[in-house]
């Protein structure tokens, strides 16, 4: 089959040449001379009996055959790439994970410890984020991400459900005498007063929700800044409520009603199919998933 292929590194120029549309940065990006571009593909077109660009004014387009030859060797080129990341995971001996910022603060960094006393073959490298993974470009092995765990091409496991329920300040709960009904909480500010929650949680105990719940005037957009405004006694702040166990437990917050929303997200462990059988991903799981199993069975 080889006799058959041209020499690899003229294949490679090509397919940069076809997706930057330009030799010039072609050659950048392959440590390459212009000159030297142009030379790799010409003999490919003296290989294939065929042209590959054609020129209009400074621009270059690809003709039918390279439009035809470049999303292969884009694509092979892909899983070349992703079999050699495969191949360095097995033997690499670090765990990538992305997450997001409250699960990572909440929940995840207070147990790593734990996985990686089991695991002392492994060093873990944390990363707080928002943004959905590119497993393709990035150098991270396991996401944890919010949402209806459909993703492409991933596998996903269920960790828990994203639940809400108002939290506050002790201190706070005391200024107005203390939070006895539901309708007590329209008497003090709502952390985030745009918060979605914050509605949906006044209607699911019965109260018509006023036009603008009374706040702070300001959005952190994170449950881990709402929570560290709600211990500090800036206002009320819908949590999830297996998140904050601690706070709860150790008197930072209280949970006044044990009436809880459920959104239809939830929160999952995500990873490429093709990596599912890595060693240090299947051991990650499976800590997980017992990981997450047990935060659903504990009482505060």
């Amino acid at each position: 089959m080889s006799e058959n292929l041209p020499p690899l590194p003229t294949l490679r120029v090509f397919e940069a040449a076809a997706r930057h549309l330009n030799f010039t940065r072609a050659g950048e990006e392959l440590g390459m001379t212009q000159a030297a571009v142009s030379y790799h593909i010409k003999l490919l077109e003296e290989r294939l009996g065929a042209t590959l660009f054609v020129r209009h004014g400074r621009k270059i387009e690809l003709t039918d055959t390279a439009n035809t030859l470049a999303p292969a060797l884009s694509g092979a080129f892909r899983t070349i790439a992703n079999a050699f990341k495969t191949a360095k995971s097995n033997v690499g001996s670090t765990l990538a994970i992305s997450a997001l910022p409250t699960v990572s603060t909440q929940w995840l960094a207070r147990r790593l410890g734990a996985f990686q006393v089991s695991h002392p073959e492994l060093a873990v490298r944390l990363e707080m984020s928002t943004a959905l993974v590119d497993f393709d470009n990035e150098d991270i092995d396991v996401g944890i991400r919010v949402g209806m765990g459909e993703y492409p091409g991933l596998v996903s496991h269920l960790l828990f459900r994203a639940e809400y329920a108002p939290m506050l300040s002790p201190a706070l709960a005391a200024s107005i005498g203390g939070v006895k009904t539901p309708a007590d909480l329209l008497k003090l500010p709502f952390v985030s007063e745009d918060e979605l929650w914050n509605s949906q949680w006044l209607e699911l105990v019965g109260l018509p929700c006023p036009e603008v719940v009374r706040g702070l005037n300001v959005n952190f957009g994170s449950q881990y800044l709402d929570a560290a405004a709600a211990i500090s006694g800036a206002g009320i702040a819908m949590l999830t409520p297996a998140l904050y166990r601690e706070e709860l437990k150790d008197g930072r917050l209280i949970q006044p009603f044990d009436i809880v929303g459920v959104d239809p997200v939830s929160y999952w462990l995500v990873y490429p199919h093709a990596r599912r059988t890595l060693p240090k991903i299947r051991a990650f799981r499976d800590w997980l998933l017992a990981e997450a199993e047990s935060l659903q069975n504990q009482t505060i």
